[in-house]
């Protein structure tokens, strides 16, 4: 009996694993760095931003114990609710447990979690379009943010080499963009070291 090898799926916890070395731990949002514009954040979560985010409570209530923010940070309870925060937030809503290349699949966790999900997913699509040929190998696709089948059939339908290519131009778009961030705003330039940490090229 012929059977059919199944094509392995991205993982979110490889992803999550390598993105977290990324994110810092506690910062006050007021003496750390003024030029954050994110505020008070945990785990690489902004409370500006995130407001919501359910463990903000349990880390308000440490504040007042002795040893924080360690004792917010080795707390077992929020590292879960960190945890299922990214796959829900930074994972789930691009559908990246249905990219087959883990790469492609942690460069958009990871730009998802540094500069939002839809830019993560439009960088995704503009790189798709740069690869067609003038549309002879595929049509535009919309660029609109929203990872559907369209997106997600030509990603996993790439060879080797168009994935490397297509991880290449996301990162390159990625870096485009902190430029823009500096020439647009010189304060954010002490965050360019950080930044460029997170861009990487196959080749």
């Amino acid at each position: 009996m012929r059977t059919t090898k199944k094509k392995t799926m991205a993982k979110f916890e490889i992803a999550y694993q390598i993105t977290k070395q990324n994110e810092g731990g506690y910062h006050n949002g007021s003496g750390d760095n003024s030029n954050d514009s994110g505020g008070e954040t945990f785990k690489g979560i902004a409370r500006n931003r995130h407001p919501n985010w359910p463990g903000w409570k349990l880390v308000d209530q440490l504040k007042h114990h002795v040893g924080f923010p360690n004792v917010a940070l080795n707390s077992k309870e929020i590292q879960r609710m960190v945890h299922s925060f990214y796959k829900e937030v930074f994972w789930d809503i691009n559908n990246l447990d249905r990219v087959n290349s883990q790469a492609i699949a942690n460069e958009m966790f990871d730009t998802g979690v540094n500069m939002g999900v839809s830019v993560a997913a439009k960088f995704l699509q503009q790189s798709i379009n740069y690869l067609n040929r003038g549309g002879k190998n595929w049509q535009n696709i919309t660029e609109d943010g929203v990872i559907g089948p369209v997106t997600l059939g030509i990603v996993n339908r790439l060879s080797e080499k168009d994935t490397n290519y297509l991880f290449d131009l996301m990162n390159i778009l990625q870096g485009g963009r902190y430029i823009d961030i500096i020439e647009k705003r010189e304060s954010q330039e002490v965050f360019i070291r950080g930044w460029l940490e997170r861009v990487e090229l196959m080749k």
